[in-house]
């Protein structure tokens, strides 16, 4: 695979006005992929473009605009939605293309640029190093003619129609009615849809997170910050908590005592309800290496495999593609469920959470415990020099912390794929050995990569 020089693991992605988040690129952008995705045929061509809520999208997107409308294409804005409404109105409008404009769980100061195919599925590498190799061509090369120009609307109604979409995902015959909920959007891209979904699903919602100004994304709120739902919760009493983070794709949730809950447990909630419901497709769940053993091995009692892959919901959607699954996840709150979204959606994934709880009329602490997390402890080593995990001292502390945890837990260690960082976490039921592995290969890491 030939070198990135604008994509990253998650589309492109950097500081607002600071390469490659600046206006040329996000012309670039738009005429690269607006050429590519404009095939012989004489038809109009359509792309979709969302964004969430940060300052920088005012300043990307017009670019992006003139970009596929000077490459001949007509362009539909939706103003803020959710990636996985993106994703979905794509699909939905028969567009050729889908960008969203946003950076996720990152703060304001970020943006970035995100690319769906006509089938609503996130680019594969391949498609993305087409794009950036006819990104560097002139700016004036291959233009439409006058007369071919692409022609721009707003769509006024994408967030209804998302918010349809989102309710049918609920299960019928269920209501929300006589819970209370707070709800966090993290003044982002759900800020709307999030709380008027629960409230047409009959529930009493308190939203906090909820007056985007361009600068208070993700700020001190959102699933990365689950304080301060879990000060909402307390605040008002509510019966659950659910937050959003910038983009809308992923969740965490509080139960009624303001306790947090991670994707791990999610997935098993959603997957056992799943399995005895007879919806669960696939014979098990998808998850990364980062997944609690405490997931493996609740699932496993139950007849159910976890597969787990790189970190990054685009390979964990892969494979669930490939296996014929319809539930999958990171830990951190990346929920994909395959019967209505092409991407996590935090939103659905929240609905799925509330159906169990309206059905067992259980309070949320009690589901909230679907297995014992086994104790797993993650150190990230930040090196000067070299390729530290090639060196003989470390390959040596892995294989004996391998050892050590043989049939009692496991090692991952991994380089960060954006920062000179290695990742070494190890999870077992003995909460002393694993800290002790992972302190003598984060030694062993430090002696080799600090350049000395």
């Amino acid at each position: 695979m030939g070198e990135r020089r604008y994509f990253g693991t998650d589309g492109i992605r950097g500081r607002a006005n600071t390469h490659p988040m600046t206006p040329e690129v996000a012309l670039r952008v738009g005429l690269a992929a607006g050429r590519l995705f404009m095939s012989s045929d004489n038809r109009r061509h359509l792309v979709v473009i969302g964004k969430d809520t940060r300052l920088s999208g005012y300043m990307i997107e017009p670019a992006l605009v003139a970009g596929f409308s000077s490459a001949g294409m007509d362009v539909r804005t939706f103003g803020p939605l959710p990636t996985p409404g993106v994703a979905m109105m794509t699909r939905s409008m028969r567009a050729d293309i889908g960008v969203m404009i946003s950076a996720s769980h990152n703060s304001y100061l970020d943006n970035g640029i995100k690319l769906f195919g006509p089938d609503g599925y996130k680019l594969s590498d391949a498609v993305e190093l087409k794009i950036e190799s006819m990104m560097d061509q002139a700016l004036d090369a291959d233009l439409a003619p006058p007369d071919a120009l692409g022609r721009v609307k707003r769509i006024d109604d994408a967030q209804a129609r998302y918010v349809e979409i989102a309710k049918a995902s609920f299960p019928k015959g269920l209501s929300l009615q006589g819970l209370r909920i707070a709800i966090d959007c993290a003044n982002g891209a759900g800020y709307r849809v999030a709380p008027t979904t629960l409230y047409e699903l009959g529930a009493e919602v308190c939203a906090v997170g909820v007056e985007p100004n361009g600068l208070n994304i993700n700020a001190d709120c959102g699933s990365t910050h689950p304080e301060t739902l879990a000060e909402a919760v307390k605040r008002y009493r509510a019966d659950i908590g659910i937050a959003l983070d910038g983009d809308a794709d992923r969740v965490i949730i509080c139960d009624e005592k303001g306790k947090v809950v991670d994707g791990d447990q999610i997935m098993a909630l959603v997957a056992l309800d799943w399995a005895r419901r007879g919806l669960l497709v696939g014979g098990g769940v998808v998850a990364t290496v980062m997944s609690n053993l405490g997931l493996e091995r609740a699932l496993n009692a139950a007849g159910l495999t976890l597969e787990r892959t790189k970190v990054g919901d685009r390979y964990v959607m892969e494979r669930m593609r490939e296996g014929g699954f319809n539930l999958g996840g990171e830990q951190s709150g990346h929920i994909i469920l395959h019967d209505h979204a092409t991407t996590g959606d935090g939103l659905m994934s929240a609905l799925q959470v509330l159906a169990v709880l309206v059905e067992s009329g259980r309070p949320m602490s009690e589901l909230a415990k679907q297995f014992d997390t086994v104790p797993q402890k993650l150190e990230n080593v930040r090196y000067t020099s070299g390729r530290p995990l090639e060196s003989a001292g470390v390959k040596a502390a892995i294989a004996d912390a391998e050892a050590r945890l043989a049939g009692v837990g496991r090692l991952l260690v991994r380089p960060s794929g954006t920062e000179k960082l290695i990742r070494v976490m190890a999870e077992g039921d003995d909460a002393k050995l694993v800290k002790s592995v992972v302190a003598d290969v984060v030694a062993a890491v430090k002696a080799a990569g600090s350049g000395s």
